[in-house]
């Protein structure tokens, strides 16, 4: 991609109203626009991060056997009103009739609308089990949208439904889940922790796990010990809010420690609460009606984006991890009136993006400290910079997160480039 032809405008100035870092820059180098309170417009940039993210989460739930559809945000309200949860989100759901005065929801989750399809989908036991996923916008009318992307009323979210015949199977299931968004938040290059959680507005009668990445910008205080891995939400747990050095309450080894955390997924085992309730039975070998059993599993898409920059930024901008970054390469020509420079930039540009690699060649006709400013602000992985070395057929090569620099000819740079993106290059 041509900079010169990339819709996003870098900020001059710091956004007024934005409290955390990942708000702050994502307004800042054009990664979102704010419509409304905690509603927001995904630029391109923003909108490629979120793609990459969705690419990971796609690997992994089929990796786990998960498979995608797509089910409508508009519920009836009805739905709701079967399960009891019309009454426990109270003002949270948004509500609205339709011109013959049926009443609707906007859905923040869709455990009502899983649980009524497979319903009316799968009546034997042969048919199980199965688990169902898909990536959506949700709604939630949040009394204080804030902190960017972390409390929104419009928001990203994939999530996944598994239906079992026993508790056994229930148990399988939520392991898969459990180790795929393992695997997920490592992918996203996260610091986390599996903490043992509360079902919430959720509900159910069995395990639930939040996933949180470690960040002082966040909400959650939790409680991890380095001795069995245990962690806890302090507000849902025994453990005191001064607990640093107690012992822990699992193994009584090792120490537990307190830090601050940003939920980034969550994963329940739901039972049987929405399958009786909306009527999903099914007949069992010996001809029985039977509910069968739920897990639910949730991963913020638009949050993680956020929570990802909470934990990879630095002084001067962004630094996304290699796998999340909206472009590998940042190809920056300081004078765009010099020839050779703009040779060498466009040589190296087109042997990259013949490898498959996603570059962004800066050919603003801008001044150098404005493209460094910016380069440094949108914080791509790698940076290329044809400049007072052009004249000798070299190039200068950055590693964004390490700051180590190098003078290579362009066949070496794009070597360097397609090695460190898991290519084999080829010239």
């Amino acid at each position: 991609m041509r900079q010169s032809q990339l819709f996003a405008t870098t900020l001059r100035e710091e956004p007024a109203d934005a409290e955390l870092a990942s708000h702050r820059l994502l307004l800042k180098a054009g990664y979102i626009r704010q419509l409304a309170g905690g509603i927001y417009t995904y630029m391109p940039l923003g909108w490629r991060v979120l793609q990459k993210i969705e690419s990971i989460v796609n690997e992994e739930m089929d990796r786990a056997g998960a498979q995608r559809l797509l089910m409508p945000a508009l519920q009836p309200l009805e739905l709701w009103q079967a399960s009891g949860r019309e009454r426990d989100y109270g003002p949270e759901l948004i509500r609205l009739r339709d011109r013959h005065d049926r009443e609707f929801a906007l859905g923040p989750t869709h455990e009502e609308v899983i649980a009524s399809l497979v319903g009316n989908e799968l009546q034997s036991y042969r048919r199980f089990p199965v688990t169902l996923y898909q990536i959506q916008t949700k709604f939630r009318d949040e009394r204080r949208p804030r902190y960017g992307l972390l409390r929104g009323r419009e928001f990203l979210m994939k999530d996944a439904y598994s239906f079992d015949t026993d508790r056994e199977g229930l148990d399988r299931s939520y392991q898969r889940m459990y180790e795929a968004y393992e695997r997920i938040f490592t992918r996203c290059g996260l610091d986390y922790r599996a903490v043992e959680a509360d079902a919430g507005a959720i509900g159910g009668d069995g395990g639930s796990h939040e996933f949180v990445a470690l960040s002082e910008s966040g909400e959650d205080t939790i409680a991890s010990c380095s001795a069995c891995g245990y962690a806890a939400n302090v507000e849902l747990s025994d453990v005191s809010h001064t607990a640093t050095g107690d012992a822990c309450p699992r193994c009584m080894e090792g120490g537990l420690q307190l830090c601050k955390g940003i939920e980034v997924g969550h994963v329940f085992k739901l039972g049987t609460k929405y399958t009786e309730a909306l009527g999903a039975l099914y007949l069992d070998a010996n001809g029985r009606e039977r509910a069968s059993l739920m897990g639910c599993y949730g991963i913020g898409i638009s949050r993680l984006m956020a929570a990802v920059l909470e934990q990879h930024h630095d002084a001067s901008g962004m630094v996304w991890p290699a796998a999340v970054a909206p472009y590998a390469v940042h190809i920056v020509i300081v004078a765009i009136q010099d020839a050779r420079q703009r040779e060498c930039a466009e040589r190296l540009y087109e042997q990259l993006r013949a490898h498959g690699i996603d570059v962004l060649l800066d050919d603003r006709d801008e001044r150098a400290g404005v493209k460094f400013r910016d380069a440094d602000l949108l914080g791509l992985p790698h940076r290329i910079v044809a400049g007072k070395h052009a004249q000798a057929g070299s190039v200068e090569y950055v590693a964004h997160s390490s700051g180590i620099r190098e003078v290579l000819t362009i066949e070496e740079a794009a070597a360097r480039v397609v090695a460190r993106c898991g290519r084999r290059f080829a010239p």
